[in-house]
């Protein structure tokens, strides 16, 4: 009887996806409110186009520095709590074995079952205090890159998603046909984006594509709403 292996696929990138799309979300909708704003203003599109650019270049630029800042908090946040329990397992260590057994009695095991792995534990320190990191406070080791990542992630995003209602600007002159054009390109690819990411996240396609469209395309208006408003 031949055996098929079994290879489980899962998604394991779920932080990239998460930068993208804070990154894109804000890209789509920021830059369109600004251009959006500016149109009942300004008849000349190059103009738009400046600020527009302008805008693109500031908000890519504090996204990605709030990316860094919140991957940079993150690590420092497991460094601090990982030489408490370094601390821990030697200062107290039976209050630390009291917890391990605790965690594994959740799981179903017995108390002499636990007493078995919590033992081979406090012979390894190294593997006890990942095992607390991991179990305990549900913290796993970042990566050491992981700020400059984030940061050049969102900070692409952004500039990516920004890039895209305002290309209606940069062919068409006239500012209103500009806007109405710019407005059908933003919800394509705000549906495009949502249809993407959905598949990355195992969410039905089309689930995926109409939710970002209608949280997007909400927030692109209510950001248009106020920038007409104030303007």
């Amino acid at each position: 009887m031949s055996h098929i292996p079994h290879i489980e696929k899962h998604f394991t990138a779920s932080e990239m996806v998460r930068d993208i799309v804070i990154g894109m979300s804000d890209g789509l909708t920021v830059p369109f409110a600004l251009a959006a704003g500016l149109t009942g203003a300004i008849s000349e599109t190059h103009l738009i186009v400046t600020a527009g650019f302008a805008e693109i270049a500031a908000g890519s630029i504090a996204m990605g520095l709030g990316g860094y800042l919140a991957a940079r908090g993150d690590a420092e946040h497991y460094e601090h709590e990982l030489k408490r329990e370094e601390e821990e397992i030697v200062s107290v260590p039976e209050a630390e074995a009291r917890e391990v057994r605790e965690i594994f009695e959740t799981y179903g095991l017995t108390a002499e079952e636990s007493a078995t792995v919590v033992d081979s534990l406090m012979r390894r320190p190294k593997d006890w205090v990942d095992f607390m990191m991991r179990f305990e406070l549900g913290l796993e080791k970042p990566d050491p890159a992981r700020a400059w990542k984030s940061a050049l992630t969102i900070a692409l995003a952004y500039v990516i998603g920004g890039m895209v209602p305002l290309s209606a600007y940069l062919f068409v002159k006239e500012s209103q046909q500009a806007l109405h054009l710019s407005i059908v390109v933003t919800l394509i690819a705000l549906a495009v984006f949502g249809a993407v990411k959905a598949r990355f996240t195992g969410v039905p396609l089309l689930r995926g594509a109409i939710q970002t469209s209608v949280i997007g395309g909400l927030a692109a208006a209510a950001a248009f709403g106020i920038a007409h408003w104030i303007g």
